[in-house]
């Protein structure tokens, strides 16, 4: 059972991770709501979008990592 609940946990971090990493690039509802600068920073810019990558990159490769391990 907690096997299972491992890997959803693992796939919706790479699942997030790419979000993230679509949101650096892409604007729309979606990537809007989920942007990592706009849930912790006061005043979220176009200047800040480049953190969604560094985020994104970092979530999808920890849980890529987790899965293969």
């Amino acid at each position: 059972m907690i096997g299972q609940i491992d890997m959803i946990v693992t796939l919706l971090g790479i699942g997030y991770g790419a979000v993230l990493i679509l949101a650096a690039f892409v604007s729309n509802k979606i990537t809007e709501a989920l942007r990592i600068d706009a849930l912790f920073m006061p005043k979220p810019s176009e200047t800040t979008r480049p953190l969604n990558l560094a985020a994104g990159i970092a979530i999808a490769g920890y849980s890529l990592y987790s899965l293969l391990k």
